[in-house]
């Protein structure tokens, strides 16, 4: 039997794990497992996964179960320490196969080594796949990752100028109907009370009110790009702070694999082809390979994305203040532009690309605060929390990461640029907005 373990790539279609566990022999089934160590509060306290993202999560796997479905593969459900949750099922079900996404990172590297030298797993044989790139590992102009240059615009033009974006895989044949019976019980998907968070609604001024799942995704794509061609506008408004519009908006489903990026950049050449192509649709693909930059830079540099010192080993005289923290968590800093954002993110779950790194440099580079936490902040909010983006951003923001030059913002001028007039701060600066962190 073949399982596919499912984790950063809930989609169907442009799955290379699934579509080789398809091609395989034997029956097929699919895991989703609700690993503890995210849903636990860290070092500082926060929440690993807060309600915004936990929800989002929800709303992609009841997706993915229903797509899985009509490929009669049940998606199993289990809320427990992947590892030990395969090696249960490979001794209930006979599977000697098991199919995933490669990862990297700290939390995912560490898991899948609990899973290969567990000793009842030595006959299962793991078949791993580089699938959440735009330009695939083996199609870079590199020899090995070590050679990848540690600033953006080098890597951009290296790759750029051998350009290879591999074809999206179609989703695979449906599997016999005598596959859809699951072996073991499926397990219902838990509700965000099940997972210790609070119900929520979305706020009406939020800037993302969209549903998760790789059916949203899709639609949210066709809208962004046929519908409205606001992508023919990108690179002009991304900048913009308030509505659905000024922005793709794709990057959740980005995170979470409802989306690859494949899919992203080849419906981006077909409209090209179809309609126009300008500097703003350029722009997309742009911001994709800077999301694999980020990805490669953390393939590179391992753990030291997580260091004090970051990539650059750049020593500063970090603090660590509590109040502080409070004042930039709850929005009630001396600059009323990162108040409106901080709390745009706090009752939202999002901000704009520029919020993020106003807030950030005035976290890092103004107050001097362990940047370490405002990442952990970020991760525990952000509905589009990627580890390699989210981290590699914030080491870029504060000084400790791939910029090429002290980077830091004027808060200030930079309101003034961004909202002169002032509606974003009025719009997330009411008085009467309640506060809860």
């Amino acid at each position: 039997m073949n399982l596919v373990w499912f984790h950063n790539n809930l989609r169907c279609a442009d799955n290379a794990a699934l579509t080789a566990a398809c091609a395989g022999k034997g029956r097929v089934i699919a895991l989703y497992c609700f690993d503890p160590k995210f849903f636990q509060r860290d070092a500082n306290g926060f929440l690993r996964t807060e309600k915004f993202r936990a929800q989002f999560l929800l709303q992609s796997l009841q997706d993915l179960r229903r797509q899985l479905r009509a490929l009669n593969i049940p998606l199993i459900i289990r809320r427990g320490f992947p590892a030990d949750e395969i090696t249960a099922l490979a001794t209930d079900c006979g599977i000697r196969d098991i199919y995933l996404q490669q990862e990297w990172t700290r939390d995912e590297r560490i898991e899948i080594g609990h899973l290969r030298t567990h000793r009842q797993n030595q006959t299962l044989k793991l078949h791993a796949y580089y699938d959440q790139f735009l330009v695939h590992p083996d199609d870079l102009p590199y020899g090995d990752v070590s050679e990848i240059p540690e600033v953006f615009t080098a890597f951009r033009k290296v790759v750029e100028a051998n350009w290879n974006v591999r074809a999206a895989l179609a989703i695979p044949p449906a599997c016999p109907a005598e596959n859809r019976r699951a072996p073991v019980p499926e397990g219902e998907l838990p509700t965000l009370v099940d997972l210790g968070l609070d119900g929520f609604s979305i706020d009406p001024r939020s800037a993302f009110p969209f549903a998760g799942g790789s059916t949203a995704g899709a639609q949210r794509l066709t809208h962004y790009f046929w519908q409205s061609e606001n992508i023919t506008r990108y690179k002009q408004t991304r900048n913009g702070l308030i509505g659905t519009e000024y922005s793709s908006k794709l990057s959740p489903w980005l995170a979470n694999g409802s989306l690859s990026p494949r899919q992203v950049y080849w419906a981006l050449r077909a409209f090209e082809r179809d309609v126009i192509a300008n500097e703003d649709t350029y722009w997309l693909v742009f911001e994709l390979l800077w999301r694999d930059f980020f990805k490669y830079i953390s393939r590179k540099h391992c753990d030291r994305i997580f260091s004090l010192n970051g990539i650059r080993g750049q020593e500063y005289d970090w603090h660590h203040d509590t109040q502080t923290l409070q004042n930039w968590i709850r929005g009630e800093t001396q600059y009323d532009f990162i108040n409106a954002n901080m709390r745009e993110l706090a009752l939202t779950g999002w901000m704009s690309n520029r919020g993020r790194q106003n807030v950030a440099s005035f976290w890092a580079r103004e107050m001097k605060q362990d940047w370490r936490i405002g990442a952990a902040w970020f991760e525990s909010l952000l509905i589009d929390y990627d580890v390699h983006s989210n981290y590699g951003n914030w080491m870029y923001n504060s000084g400790v990461g791939n910029a090429p030059r002290d980077r830091r913002f004027n808060i200030q001028r930079q309101a003034e640029q961004y909202d002169p007039g002032g509606s974003y701060r009025q719009l997330w600066c009411n008085p009467q907005t309640p506060m809860q962190t």
